[in-house]
């Protein structure tokens, strides 16, 4: 019983160790986005909303939020379909390879996104099209389709087929049966995977630096430039912001469609 015991205490330390390692400097951003002084100190000297004044006032970070926002919401939505479509072929269309074409389409997340930035930016140079925001959106594409695709399939994998048939018998042609019995029951893995495919999106560094224009730049690539000149608590309340803005999406889709059934993925 002792020894049960002491397991048990080890491995709930183990627990807590493991997560205060990855909050901290969640923690510390925030003290560096709320203290007054343009440095990190610890004990904070006081409490003030001042660099968020500053973040919200300025032109340029506003414009980068918008932008970010707005790649964002695009390539989730575009992810979101091409991810859940190639799932669906992948496990249902009895296409030869599948573990094959699988492991293409997951390779993007084993390749540095630097490199996936760079090999488009030469790509677009050479078809002569400059950096457009749709070159931006594709980018971002590229990189976040593989987790729709990969919670998608989780989700597939334990499908039941017997309710499509079901469906059939009853009278249900192909498009009613997808989108009343199938699309329902794979909503949580294409959901997860949209709010994947968002924050990376939002979050994007590597391959958004070779695809904006000088003037349109996301939130990452501003911050970035930022710190090349300045670092004060701006970079906080910046950071703060992105937090909270994943923070809602989530809180918002548990709200609408419900996140607890995404712990069967």
């Amino acid at each position: 019983m002792l020894s049960l015991k002491i397991g048990r205490f080890l491995y709930l330390a183990a627990n807590w160790a493991v997560l205060a390692f990855l909050l901290l400097p969640i923690a510390i951003i925030f003290v560096f986005a709320l203290n007054p002084t343009p440095y990190i100190e610890f004990p904070p000297v006081g409490i003030s909303l001042k660099w968020f004044d500053k973040f919200f006032a300025s032109s340029q970070f506003m414009s980068a939020l918008a932008l970010s926002l707005e790649v964002a919401a695009l390539t989730t939505i575009a992810a979101t379909v091409l991810g859940a479509s190639a799932a669906l072929g992948i496990a249902r269309g009895n296409v030869p390879g599948s573990r094959f074409i699988t492991a293409i389409m997951l390779s993007p997340l084993m390749l540095p996104a630097i490199l996936t930035g760079l090999a488009l930016f030469q790509t677009y140079v050479l078809m002569d099209v400059g950096r457009p925001l749709w070159g931006l959106v594709v980018g971002h594409c590229l990189v976040t389709v593989p987790y729709v695709v990969r919670t998608t399939l989780a989700v597939l994998h334990n499908f039941d087929l017997r309710l499509e048939e079901a469906a059939r018998n009853l009278g249900a042609s192909p498009q009613r049966t997808f989108f009343e019995v199938t699309l329902p029951l794979i909503k949580p893995g294409v959901i997860a995977g949209g709010i994947f495919a968002f924050i990376v999106s939002f979050d994007q560094f590597p391959v958004s630096l070779f695809l904006v224009t000088p003037g349109q730049e996301t939130l990452p690539i501003t911050l970035f430039n930022y710190l090349k000149y300045d670092l004060d608590g701006t970079i906080g309340a910046a950071s703060v912001v992105s937090i909270l803005l994943a923070a809602l999406v989530v809180i918002g889709l548990d709200r609408t469609v419900g996140l607890r059934s995404y712990v069967k993925l």
